[in-house]
């Protein structure tokens, strides 16, 4: 058949024919009235029953952020062979159950109490004259009557209330964007590392402690500290970026060091740390023969033979010193903390301790 005949007003026609369409418009269907329709109790059964949900939701909300703060982050529970965060159960289950109280509160509510009737909405032009507008208005209106939520005002307002107790949690969660920054915060966490005086110098491979006699001029050894391996979990990454390190030798004659840091080295050697002052780059490209040590990031270099200052790139800050010494077996150890942050700068950062060059 051509695309002609196809769409020929004959054959359009005999498709309309009624031996295409042998089944009659069966029309809509006898409406059959709810019992909240007929029984005013039953009605005001099915009000209690939605406003009962809606009005459980600020008590899961309030318990939901009761148990953000309350219950420690270390309890677990065993559910058989799985075993499962309890703050993690109480969040899931509380906020859970408020959102689906909601749902089925919403779903009662349009199945036993808003308007059951039927109707026919025939087609009409895209565009909507000034009486459709009128009449879709009127059909807003009818709708709110229908609803029942003027003459029931329980059920708009426990409404009102469930959606307002879902913003609770939505505020306590803020808080695992991070801690505040106080300062107290910052001198427990970003600004510290587990370096104390006495801790060895390990190899941040084998863990196997650097003694100073093994380290020959111009070799340079990745290090971590000893104790961080009494660590686990989140705690030992967290530890182990912050305290990396680099341990080099250099000849004492080649190198400058200030009078405050005479006794930061043992012979020559020197530790600094391993994380660039740009943007937190871990660094360990070394030039024997210039003493400097090259960031793969943004190419930032620190002169190690200079306390560490920059002599290129965009790092602002020399990279910070470990004071080290050697305890009665000759391996190396810290004699205490670094005396600045390590890492990159931050805007609550105190900067006035950092070495600059000429500082003695």
């Amino acid at each position: 058949m051509s695309s002609i005949e196809k769409h020929s007003p004959s054959r359009v026609e005999r498709l309309g024919d009624t031996p295409r369409y042998p089944v009659a418009d069966p029309g809509m269907e006898e409406h059959v009235p709810r019992l909240t329709d007929v029984d005013e109790a039953a009605a005001d059964r099915a009000t209690r029953q939605v406003a009962m949900m809606f009005g459980l939701v600020p008590l899961l909300a309030i318990a939901f952020v009761v148990i953000y703060f309350a219950v420690p982050k270390s309890w677990f529970i065993d559910f058989g062979p799985l075993k499962a965060n309890a703050q993690h159960v109480g969040l899931g289950v509380t906020l859970g159950l408020a959102i689906l109280l909601i749902g089925i509160a919403a779903v009662q509510w349009a199945r036993q109490l808003m308007a059951d009737t039927e109707m026919v909405d025939h087609r009409h032009p895209a565009s909507s004259s000034d009486d459709d507008r009128v009449a879709i208005m009127r059909d807003v209106d009818a709708g709110i009557e229908e609803s029942q939520i003027t003459r029931r005002k329980v059920l708009g307002r426990s409404l009102v209330g469930a959606l307002a107790a879902l913003g609770l949690p939505a505020i306590a969660v803020f808080a695992d964007l991070g801690p505040w920054p106080t300062k107290k915060v910052r001198a427990a966490t970003i600004e510290s590392t587990i370096w104390a005086e006495g801790v060895r110098l390990v190899n941040d491979i084998t863990y196997e402690p650097i003694k100073a006699a093994s380290i020959v001029i111009g070799q340079l050894v990745n290090g971590e500290p000893e104790n961080l391996k009494d660590l686990e979990g989140t705690a030992f990454l967290q530890e182990k970026a912050k305290a990396a390190i680099i341990v080099v030798r250099m000849d004492p004659q080649t190198i400058k060091i200030p009078d405050s840091r005479k006794d930061w080295h043992v012979g020559g050697i020197l530790c600094y740390s391993k994380i660039c002052t740009h943007v937190g780059c871990p660094i360990s490209l070394w030039e024997q023969q210039t003493h400097h040590l090259l960031c793969p990031c943004h190419q930032s270099t620190f002169d190690l033979g200079d306390s560490g200052v920059v002599v290129f790139g965009p790092a602002a800050r020399s990279l910070p010193q470990l004071p080290i010494t050697v305890d009665a077996e000759g391996y190396l150890v810290a004699r205490g903390p670094f005396t600045v942050p390590v890492g990159p700068s931050y805007f609550e950062r105190d900067s006035r301790n950092d070495y600059k060059q000429g500082d003695n």
